[in-house]
């Protein structure tokens, strides 16, 4: 979250007024403004200003710095051009800035004002008569977009005193329990806070409530929590901040003098009395159990806290609320606090919105620093403390300054960000600590199984160390079981290894320690990790044969490119011993023929040596008993893999891109715990196993295989299949046992996704003519994709169960087969398939929810269509499809995202994305279901845009649901 300074000052009960004619000003103004006099509301409006041809820069000025407008609608006020250009100023307002507009109609019907009929009406035209065709258009927009902002009718009342008492009440409650200005430009702001108060339950008012705001350091708790402060404060009776707790049981006093020091500072702040002094316990519960407060505990990191300052809501009134935010999530458990925030980080387009707002004081990068900025939100990983202060540091600096900043944090942080996010890796245990460098160096994106496995012989407790290290923010695990730790953090790390003694490191990630440990033999017993960016190097490195004869304890080794260089600069003898332990060997570009003969893969849990130079990796069979993860990626010169019959609780195996392998060994056969096995562009690869059934094996990918000419007997249990489009000719009988296939890629001969030319097309086979029909006996298919298949001309009966139906340049493709009734189809999209004829394209866009073909028309059933990016859904609609015709301006070679945004009364409701398409290379429509979340009483506008500046849309329509659809 970041604020523009650049926004106008606003007087927080500051109420602007737009009317016309000394009768208004008389009756319903004089009585307002009374009325805001006793609630101490200042009301201003534009009878002391001279009025010209165009509003004066004191009345734009006075309008902006006012929290609400009121306009007053009379028969009379079209009659004035000041009042209508007051109008567009007042609308401007609440779009930038989201200022509130209250209307009242005195004396005339709203749907004259949104029309411009009536006497209304006539007097707009006579105002329109000397003004251009812009200024009108201008202004019958505004008039339209004020009617239909529901206000006060005076007809309605019996009383008028009546009415502008209410309307004075709504003016107060609205300035009351609207977000102070300190915060109303902050990304995301409003979100937060919609979130937090359906946590609060503040319309239940019998009982007392403790609420929790979590997320790691810099992520905008105490924002989030300042924020509920001051829109909140005015509801109850007393009210305290108390910042920045952490720490706070470090001063030295014993529990019971720490416990009530801290009860004093709160009752001294929450009573305004501060010479204030207290002598027991006791004292929260006797000044506060009968007041409605409101307190927000700030940065508590110690249980002792909590008890100290919150122990039970009995202690307070009914209807009070405290907030605690906090790093810890154990904490608020050991508290009994279950309602509890998560602070998520913003998505990439807040992200960005919140830098630029720092840096340039727009929402957006200026030309020319728009890869900049790119690489800022790389650099800090959406962490909006980290946005703000690269925001500032940066800001009114030349590209050239960028270049230094920018090169100079992404090797050591900004003491600001560093000064807030060390503060939880500094209180961890010893023990946690290093589990947090592993993580940072060697861990990170990995799945906790594998990391409990890495370190399986370490004396950590690695459940509970990973548990402690996820409730304090400093890790999160999905749901799938990854850990993933922010890069800042990452960064908080190899600060902490710089602080380090030399001899005491047991992580080495110095460039110039690891050469000199690797050439002169330098290192110790301490050392258990080496993270090595080798892409730093500017000479040549010779690693010694007894390199690692010192640093036995190793176990784990990392060597890798942060950039792309071509160049070897590290060279290894041929009799160099590893270390014995060794758990993780992770060698980008490794230089050998062969790994040494002196290789003893015993404790290897994690092989990785991608883009490497290796022939062959060993000779005899080796023990691999613990090997879980083989990583031969782009192993070009890999010509024979060894017996593999010992790595019987190897997951994965992934020899995607490894050109010169001509064969699988059968010893594959025995890996009876393998999940994952990749074989994408192995183009040499001739001969696989008849019979790898393995039961273990779930995803199994064999795109770009060209000499291969069918698919190998495998599992039953397969759920991802990616294969050649070959394959497919002679498929075994075993397919129609394939009940648990859930996802199916098929790829033909064009290279639709850019891939190096010789490594696509050398070697394929002939494109295939027809999919088989017995696809259609795998009934638990849910997702079919076709690439680039250019002579397939029509497709077969699908399964039923299938859900998904992507077919990709497919250039002859002309009919498919009607889906039953009782098809779970959702989704049909042919991209670049422009043979297709009138039958496919109506299945295509009749009986799926969302579709994307060619085409350059909206079809006939949507009854509502417009030329360009935008058209408004009727009144009284619930549910929707609509379409949108997209139009490259040249041929595209990127995805792209599909945007909505939804406009009601002329102003914005937000913006979705509908989906992200593929490259195209002609016209195409997308259709896809919209569903409102309730049906409206007015109009409300769409307007369609996409991700990419190459992409026009020029044509878009409705198609009305009274019902629900499908």
């Amino acid at each position: 979250m970041a604020s523009s300074s650049s926004s106008p000052r606003t007087w927080r009960y500051r109420v602007f007024t737009s009317f016309h004619g000394p009768d208004v000003r008389k009756t319903v103004l004089s009585h307002l403004r009374k009325q805001f006099i006793c609630n101490g509301i200042t009301m201003f409006d534009d009878q002391r200003i001279e009025r010209g041809q165009t509003i004066s820069p004191e009345l734009t000025r006075g309008i902006r710095e006012s929290r609400i407008s009121i306009v007053v609608l009379s028969k009379n006020y079209a009659s004035s051009s000041w009042c209508l250009d007051e109008l567009l100023e007042i609308l401007k307002c609440k779009e930038d800035i989201g200022q509130i507009v209250m209307t009242v109609f005195y004396g005339v019907d709203p749907s004259d004002v949104r029309k411009q009929t009536g006497e209304f009406g006539i007097r707009f035209s006579e105002t329109c008569a000397r003004k251009t065709e812009e200024e009108k258009q201008k202004w019958s927009q505004a008039l339209n977009d004020v009617g239909n902002i529901a206000g006060e009718h005076f007809l309605n009342w019996d009383k008028e005193s009546k009415m502008v008492e209410t309307i004075a009440r709504d003016v107060s409650n609205k300035l009351n329990t609207t977000i102070s200005k300190d915060f109303e430009d902050m990304v995301g702001i409003e979100a937060h806070l919609q979130k937090m108060q359906s946590l609060l339950h503040l319309d239940n008012e019998d009982e007392a409530m403790i609420v929790g705001i979590c997320g790691p350091s810099g992520i905008g708790k105490t924002t989030i929590a300042r924020a509920l402060h001051s829109r909140l404060s005015s509801s109850f009776q007393l009210t305290c901040f108390m910042e920045n707790l952490k720490g706070s049981y470090n001063s030295g006093l014993d529990e019971y003098g720490l416990k009530l020091c801290l009860q004093q500072q709160l009752l001294s702040k929450i009573l305004n009395q501060n010479d204030l002094r207290i002598f027991h316990l006791g004292a929260i519960p006797e000044r506060l159990c009968d007041q409605n407060v409101l307190i927000i505990l700030d940065g508590v990191d110690d249980l002792q806290q909590l008890e100290a300052l919150t122990n039970e809501t009995s202690w307070f009134g009914p209807g009070s609320r405290i907030i605690v935010t906090t790093e810890d999530q154990e904490l608020l458990e050991q508290h009994d606090i279950n309602n509890t925030y998560h602070v998520d980080f913003p998505t990439i387009k807040e992200a960005r919105k919140i830098f630029c707002r720092s840096a340039f004081r727009q929402s957006s990068a200026p030309y020319g620093f728009e890869k900049l900025v790119e690489r800022v939100l790389k650099l800090c990983s959406n962490l909006p403390l980290g946005l703000r202060v690269m925001g500032s540091s940066l800001r009114r600096k030349k590209e050239d300054d960028w270049e230094s900043i920018l090169h100079r944090q992404e090797n050591s942080l900004d003491r600001k960000i560093e000064g807030v996010l060390r503060v939880g890796y500094d209180n961890l245990h010893k023990n946690d600590q290093f589990l947090f460098l592993l993580i940072a160096f060697f861990f990170n994106y990995q799945d906790n199984d594998h990391v409990k496995a890495m370190l399986g012989d370490s004396k950590l407790d690695v459940r509970y160390g990973l548990k402690t290290l996820a409730y304090k923010s400093l890790i999160q695990i999905s749901i799938k079981g990854d850990i993933v730790m922010h890069k800042l953090l990452q960064q908080v790390g190899k600060e902490a290894v710089q602080r380090q003694d030399h001899g005491k490191r047991q992580i080495l990630i110095d460039s110039d320690e690891i050469c000199d440990v690797l050439e002169n033999d330098s290192g110790n017993r301490n050392v258990m990790g080496i993270s090595f960016d080798i892409s730093t190097l500017l000479n040549d490195v010779y690693i010694s044969a007894e390199a690692f004869k010192r640093i036995r304890n190793l176990r784990f080794l990392s060597i890798y490119k942060t950039r792309l260089d071509t160049n070897v600069r590290l060279h290894l003898s041929e009799d160099m011993v590893f270390p014995p332990q060794l758990r993780l060997l992770h060698w980008e570009v490794y230089p050998g023929k062969s790994l040494p003969h002196t290789f003893r893969p015993e404790y290897l849990v994690e092989l990785n040596l991608r883009d490497n130079q290796l022939e062959k990796l060993w000779e005899e069979i080796q023990p691999l008993t613990n090997l879980k993860k083989m990583e031969l990626l782009r192993s070009s010169n890999l010509k024979v893999l060894p017996n593999l019959s010992d790595a019987t609780n190897l997951e994965v195996l992934n020899l995607a891109l490894c050109e010169s392998l001509v064969e699988i060994p059968p010893s594959i056969g025995n890996l009876h715990k393998l999940e994952k096995l990749i074989m994408d562009f192995c183009r040499k690869l001739k001969v696989v196993p008849t019979h790898f059934n393995l039961a273990s094996l779930e995803s199994l990918g064999m795109m770009g295989c060209w000499q291969l000419k069918n698919i190998p007997d495998i599992s039953t249990n397969i759920t991802t299949l990616k294969t050649t489009d070959t394959m497919l000719e002679d498929l075994p009988q075993s397919i129609r046992l394939w009940s648990g296939l859930q996802v199916l890629d098929i790829y033909g001969s064009v290279n639709i996704y850019h891939a190096p030319a010789e490594i696509y097309l050398e070697g394929r086979g002939a494109d295939i003519k027809k999919i088989p029909d017995c696809i259609k006996d795998l009934d638990g298919l849910k997702e079919l994709h076709i690439y680039g298949c250019p002579k397939i001309v029509s497709l077969p009966e699908l399964p039923s169960s299938l859900k998904r139906l992507i077919v990709d340049t497919c250039e002859s493709l002309e009919t498919l087969v009607h889906f039953p009734f009782e098809s779970a189809i959702e989704d049909l999209y042919f991209s670049n398939c422009f043979k297709l004829g009138q039958e496919a394209r109506r299945v295509i866009t009749k009986q799926s929810r969302d579709a994307w073909l060619p085409g350059r028309n909206v079809p006939a059933e949507f009854h509502y269509r417009a030329v360009g990016n935008s058209l408004t859904i009727p009144t009284d609609t619930y549910e929707c499809r609509i379409c949108v015709v997209i139009s490259p301006k040249q041929k595209m070679v990127e995805f792209f995202d599909l945007l909505c945004r939804q406009r009601k009364n002329g102003f914005s409701t937000g913006q979705k994305r509908l989906q992200l398409l593929p490259k195209v290379q002609a016209e195409h429509l997308f259709i896809g279901h919209f569903t409102l979340s309730d049906k409206l009483d007015s109009g409300v506008l769409l307007e369609f845009s996409t991700s990419s500046k190459d992409i026009d849309i020029i044509e878009c329509g409705i198609q009305i649901f009274h019902g629900h659809y499908r």
